[in-house]
């Protein structure tokens, strides 16, 4: 299963969200929404306002969800 994270700098949540999957030793790919056009309109597309947006397999959340990254492990 791929999963990305769609961060923004200084962003408290995205950061936690990261350092949950590292800890639970899951390989994950980071994209900043700030410097890639349409990654910030695929995730607006689907109703996303705020960062981090998590794409993992068919799911997807926003915010620092440790029930959902504990799924993933």
């Amino acid at each position: 299963m791929t999963i990305t994270v769609y961060s923004k700098p200084a962003c408290v949540q995205c950061t936690a969200t990261t350092r949950a999957l590292s800890a639970r030793g899951l390989d994950f790919e980071v994209i900043d929404l700030t410097e890639d056009d349409a990654a910030m309109t695929r995730v607006q597309e689907l109703g996303y306002r705020q960062a981090p947006v998590v794409m993992a397999g068919d799911d997807h959340w926003a915010g620092f969800r440790p029930d959902k990254i504990g799924a993933l492990a």
